[in-house]
């Protein structure tokens, strides 16, 4: 798999269509080849997120508490919680900051060779974008390729309202999966929004995620 990331028609409003589509703008899109009338499936109405696990994920930024929801999103939650045991988020990075849309990070980690993609170590996941959890600020979310079912460690936490990323939206190929939100730490997220970027919207100076933890 080619490394995940958020393309963007960059910084206008077209980044609502065809956000988080990682390899290509409108990949997945619903159209109909036939004589028929597409069919849009009606928006899911949001719910209230609950709170089922607490993650602290600690960077060279600050620490970051994030509320877990495994009643709407089980699934994913269990997906995520298997990588935070396993260690597999120590020492990657924050690779793809923007500072009206998202933090991404939780697949790359930088070597003396340079950046490098870690492998992730779990099979791709269901997409649990139709649960009524929305992309609103301060919620974490799966990225994952063009391909619905594709999401396996990378995640990205939303620092502006995105609700174009909400299940179905149109040509987001199914929308993204929110599965929590940041419970302590949202100055921390909007420190790390506000760093200076590079090529990729990658930051100059490594933001890095040094332990993630299921708390007590």
């Amino acid at each position: 798999m080619t490394m995940k990331s958020l393309v963007l028609a960059r910084r206008s409003l077209l980044l609502a269509a065809c956000a988080l589509a990682l390899t290509a703008c409108g990949g997945g899109g619903g159209g109909s080849s036939g004589g028929g009338t597409p069919s849009t499936p009606a928006p899911v109405p949001a719910v209230t997120l609950t709170v089922t696990h607490t993650v602290r994920i600690t960077t060279n930024k600050g620490v970051i508490d994030v509320g877990l929801d495994a009643n709407h999103a089980p699934t994913t939650v269990a997906n995520f919680l298997k990588y935070v045991n396993d260690g597999f988020y120590k020492d990657t990075l924050f690779h793809r900051v923007i500072a009206n849309f998202v933090i991404q990070g939780g697949g790359i980690t930088r070597t003396a060779n340079g950046l490098v993609e870690k492998t992730s170590t779990y099979a791709p996941i269901v997409l649990e974008s139709n649960t009524g959890l929305r992309n609103v600020r301060g919620t974490i979310a799966m990225a994952r390729t063009s391909i619905p079912n594709s999401a396996t460690n990378q995640f990205y936490i939303n620092v502006v309202d995105n609700t174009s990323l909400d299940y179905p939206g149109a040509d987001l190929g199914g929308g993204y999966a929110v599965f929590g939100k940041v419970t302590a730490g949202l100055d921390v997220v909007d420190a790390i929004k506000n760093v200076q970027t590079g090529a990729g919207d990658l930051p100059v100076a490594d933001v890095i995620i040094t332990d993630v933890k299921v708390l007590p």
